[in-house]
């Protein structure tokens, strides 16, 4: 398996866990805040991943 797509596999755990923190969390504001916080952050983290560079073949 390439260091891609384990990376790739690491992030959408991430974001399970972050999604199931959230849903765990619903009725508390500091929890949810965390958890939502949490959520973006993975997603920010994604970006990078995604996005093509130009010098990249």
């Amino acid at each position: 398996m390439k260091n891609k797509n384990i990376n790739l596999l690491g992030w959408i755990l991430f974001i399970i866990s972050a999604i199931g923190f959230t849903i765990s969390s619903v009725g508390s504001f500091w929890s949810m805040f965390g958890s939502l916080f949490f959520l973006v952050a993975c997603f920010v983290f994604l970006i990078p991943f995604f996005k093509k560079e130009k010098n990249e073949k």
